[in-house]
């Protein structure tokens, strides 16, 4: 596949504050690629750098084969939807719509049969005479959206543009956001704190902290094999559970920490006896059984329903999440047993964290 973005050796420098450190980053032609990491991460300077709204300190930034370093961001052809919507409130959404196409010179004619089409893409034709003030907040962020489609870009850059809408129409809207990349065949960045939304809607994932790329890959890959215990916590809901173990004297064991309670499982893999790790195992991959009929029992603290879920809180040290399909029959006070799998589970370096 044709690449649309590139970036080699990326670091950015504020003073002495080392933002992005050695960012490389290649997206194909017609990918969404989401930025996800906590606050801080470096995911937001990142798109910034690529709409030419931050300078990058060293490495090379190019977009569609074309060196973007000094380019300025007029003449990226990239266009950025804010968590802001930054619309023009004396302007009617048509107006909204058309303004880039207007300064550019394209005549009235031309920049209101654009809009138009744009509106019937994205729904809002029965909108256009309207002013920002009478829109929804899902109707706002449609029209920043069908704004930045208007322009035809290179690449679209989104800096969290759900983060001011409620939970409801933030799930409506990720669908929406998601069927436009797909009809547009665009090339799109997405940035989001919310590893659900990335998850969701990109087809690469690129997982940040403190100015490095920790992992970046298919979703599903970053599930199923975290690169370490950082990636592992962050990508899956509830987090992985981790519990502090040690191999056993014959290499092929495994004990479990969890406070008074210490259990014994067998594993395929061959580790140093005595090596401490830390056990990772997803809340999701933890069965529940009767008491004595699992691989240990644990005491229930907290039990919380969904109705389509339970979730279950046992006290243990530290706490095991346990995630059940519907209705169980688990109360505060029970003692259950577990079933794990140890197939299941994930082994991380007790110091670095890295995956064993």
């Amino acid at each position: 596949m044709t690449t649309q973005i590139e970036l080699a050796g990326v670091n950015k420098h504020y003073g002495a504050f080392h933002a992005l450190k050695n960012i490389n980053l290649s997206i194909a032609k017609g990918t969404f690629v989401a930025l996800v990491g906590p606050s801080g991460c470096g995911k937001s300077t990142l798109l910034r750098s690529l709409a030419g709204l931050e300078s990058i300190s060293e490495g090379d930034l190019k977009i569609a084969g074309e060196l973007m370093n000094n380019v300025p961001p007029r003449k990226r052809d990239v266009a950025m939807v804010f968590q802001s919507y930054a619309l023009y409130p004396h302007m009617t959404v048509e107006q909204n719509l058309t303004y880039s196409l207007r300064i550019r010179g394209v005549a009235k004619a031309e920049a209101k049969k654009a809009a138009e089409e744009v509106a019937a893409t994205t729904g809002l034709s029965h909108l256009l005479k309207r002013y920002p003030r009478e829109l929804s907040g899902g109707q706002r962020q449609r029209v920043a959206m069908s704004r930045a489609i208007i322009r035809h870009p290179k690449a679209f850059l989104f800096d969290e543009p759900l983060s001011n809408l409620d939970a409801a129409l933030r799930v409506h809207m990720r669908k929406e956001i998601r069927a436009l990349h797909d009809r547009l065949h665009a090339t799109s960045v997405y940035v989001t704190h919310d590893q659900i939304e990335a998850m969701t809607m990109a087809d690469h994932v690129v997982v940040m902290r403190e100015g490095v790329i920790e992992q970046q890959g298919r979703p599903l890959d970053l599930y199923d094999t975290p690169a370490n215990k950082f990636v592992a916590g962050f990508i899956g809901s509830p987090a992985m559970n981790f519990i502090p173990a040690i191999v056993g004297e014959d290499g092929a064991s495994l004990t479990l920490d969890l406070g008074p309670l210490k259990y014994k499982l067998t594993i395929s893999s061959k580790l140093p006896p005595g090596r401490k790790l830390t056990a990772g195992i997803r809340p999701e991959h933890i069965g529940i059984t009767g008491q004595g009929q699992g691989t240990f029992d644990v005491p229930v603290a907290v039990v919380e329903t969904t109705g389509s879920s339970t979730f279950i809180t046992a006290a243990t040290g530290p706490e095991l999440t346990i995630v059940e399909t519907g209705r169980g029959n688990a109360r505060a006070g029970d003692t259950i047993g577990v079933i794990v799998d140890p197939q299941k589970l994930h082994l991380f370096d007790e110091t670095s964290g890295v995956r064993i």
